[in-house]
């Protein structure tokens, strides 16, 4: 029993509840009840120490916000998933900045809100998330050396890390020369612009001895259209979305929340 996950699951209807419980058990979790009030939450988390919180956006006494600000400085990593009827920027962007945490628009199967558990849980696990670099890190390798930059040179590593970090939040390749380079850089000990040429020398070198039909099937338009080789932020950013798109969605890197 010491290594079973606990779920608080806050609800007040006892259909959703009892369906709830039932797969969240079937699924080997030990489950937590008590009814849509925030006090009972705090009170529940304080006491029960559970590793995740389902629980909806509107309570009595206290809200899924307050909750989150008040465990904010809480010493044990603590995963949440908060369902909602309505969609509210303010609860967005605040669920956006809150590791671990996710929503669910209401209404939501109880099978679906058991898989998102399982998925916020799995990517909390430090191996899982481990492991899950790891993958990355062989997908984005294999896919450098199909496309036919050669390992040996600087921009190999730099389009690589750069490449990971995309994954890891697809914002920043619309800052390239402002958090992509210097984030390799400051990996690499080096300088925002020695990474950039290094990264434009290495596209240079794919696009001059590099497979024609793998190329083609990257970055089609690019050929077909003649507009040339791809910017250093388009290689970037065509190699990572299809990589996102190609990942289940349990194990995507970027599917940190769904409406």
């Amino acid at each position: 029993m010491g290594n079973r996950k606990k779920i608080l699951l806050s609800e007040d209807s006892p259909e959703f509840r009892a369906a709830c419980q039932e797969e969240l058990k079937k699924r080997g979790f030990d489950v937590i009840l008590r009814q849509r009030d925030g006090f009972e939450v705090l009170s529940a988390v304080q006491n029960e120490l559970p590793d995740l919180v389902v629980m909806d956006a509107q309570m009595r006494n206290i809200d899924a916000i307050g909750i989150l600000s008040a465990l904010r400085s809480s010493p044990r990593p603590i995963r949440y998933i908060i369902t909602s009827s309505f969609s509210n920027a303010f609860t967005e962007k605040t669920i956006s900045e809150t590791p671990g945490c996710v929503c669910l628009l209401r209404p939501v199967d109880a099978r679906v809100l058991a898989d998102r558990a399982e998925a916020v849980l799995r990517d909390g696990d430090p191996e899982q998330r481990l492991l899950k670099q790891q993958q990355l890190e062989i997908i984005v390798t294999d896919i450098l050396h199909q496309i036919g930059v050669p390992a040996h040179i600087k921009g190999y590593h730099y389009l690589r890390r750069a490449i990971l970090l995309t994954l890891e939040d697809m914002k920043i390749i619309n800052s390239v020369t402002k958090q992509l380079y210097p984030a390799v850089a400051a990996d690499f000990e080096t300088t925002p612009s020695r990474v950039e040429r290094a990264i434009r020398h290495a596209i240079e070198v794919a696009w001059d001895r590099g497979d024609v039909e793998v190329l083609n099937s990257y970055f089609g338009y690019t050929i077909q259209n003649n507009r040339g080789k791809p910017t250093n932020s388009e290689f970037i950013a065509m190699i990572a979305d299809r990589i996102r798109l190609q990942q289940p969605a349990h194990t995507d890197p970027m599917k940190r929340k769904s409406y």
